[in-house]
């Protein structure tokens, strides 16, 4: 069994806000509002679906998608 890896958000923020400014060259604030919007559709790829839980994907183990924390009664990670 393994656990998925962990989403890092800021990594992800700043990769994304450098990437624009430096490649793109669009403004810093166009950039930030570019990387909200992507972190906030990855983070939502990221929560299971199923009412009863709303843990992140890397709270569940990864083969069974079984969720890890002791108290809920998510059965599988629903996408």
């Amino acid at each position: 069994m393994s656990l998925e890896k962990t989403f890092d958000a800021e990594r992800l923020y700043n990769h994304i806000v450098h990437y624009y400014i430096d490649k793109k060259g669009v403004s810093k604030a166009d950039a930030n509002k570019i990387a909200q919007s992507i972190i906030t559709r990855e983070l939502e790829r990221y929560i299971c679906k199923d009412g009863r839980c709303g843990h992140l994907s890397y709270d569940h183990i990864k083969n069974q998608n079984t969720c890890t924390i002791i108290d809920c009664q998510c059965g599988k990670f629903v996408k």
